[in-house]
């Protein structure tokens, strides 16, 4: 089973999103395992969103080292991202784990780092991949993402679910 580190970005965007399309449990069921620094998780995800753990996220540590290598990152690209946005990258690179965010300047540091990255839109895609979703339920949970307000690229998410059809 793979790892997908899950970074928090104003309480955790791809949370949000999974949240805003009632898709949490189908998250923690996917073939993957998801971790989140620990720090992070208890400033910023478990106040708002209790009991993620007991559905199968993972709380790490981020060792020294790699503290210390988050502790640079924003001499390199800035303090946009957030101290634990960088904790989340460090960690998605000592687990050798892609990163899941839709935060556009983490994306672009991860990416500089190479650290691969996932979105919301990545996340669909697999969830009917993966058959715990079909595409109209997949388009529907899109559109609930979109009626609560939240950041996608829009246009792109219906083009891949809609190319999905097929295997289905």
């Amino acid at each position: 089973m793979s790892t997908v580190g899950i970074p928090a970005l104003q309480g955790g965007e791809d949370v949000n999103d999974m949240e805003a399309g009632y898709l949490m449990s189908k998250l923690f069921q996917l073939p993957m395992q998801f971790a989140i620094p620990d720090i992070l998780y208890w400033e910023e995800i478990e106040p708002g969103a209790p009991g993620l753990e007991q559905q199968g996220l993972r709380v790490l540590e981020v060792t020294g080292e790699f503290v210390s290598y988050a502790s640079g990152l924003p001499t390199k690209y800035g303090a946009e991202p957030s101290t634990n946005d960088y904790l989340a990258l460090a960690l998605a690179k000592q687990e050798g784990c892609p990163l899941l965010t839709g935060d556009q300047a983490l994306r672009q540091a991860a990416q500089s780092e190479d650290v691969s990255v996932m979105g919301s839109v990545w996340l669909l895609r697999v969830m009917v991949e993966n058959k715990l979703l079909n595409v109209d339920q997949a388009l529907a949970a899109l559109g609930l993402m979109k009626e609560r307000k939240r950041r996608l690229p829009w246009a792109e998410a219906e083009r891949v679910l809609n190319g999905l059809r097929g295997i289905q």
